[in-house]
């Protein structure tokens, strides 16, 4: 019922295949989205190996590092000023 099929990793560019027994396990578990990066880039976001970015904490105006590019319309925070935050809510 299943073939294996070649995709395209969206981070390293690299091709992998997504194999049948791997489509069979996806459809049982009502995955619905077909894996988008190959193993070795999905184990490298499990161990944490993440891009972070600079940019200055709203809050205290120090260096706050995060895991996404920071755009000028949203406030960024170091993380004492995060952890600040999540306290007062």
């Amino acid at each position: 019922m299943y073939q294996d099929k070649e995709i395209v990793c969206k981070d390293c560019g690299n091709t992998f295949v997504f194999t049948a027994g791997e489509q069979e396990f996806y459809a049982e578990k009502g995955f619905q989205n077909e894996p988008k990066s190959c193993k070795e880039c999905r184990a490298a976001k499990k161990r944490g190996n993440k891009e972070y970015f600079v940019g200055v904490c709203s809050g205290c105006g120090g260096e706050a590092k995060v895991p996404f590019k920071p755009t000028e319309d949203r406030p960024i925070y170091c993380s004492e000023c995060f952890a600040k935050m999540k306290e007062a809510e």
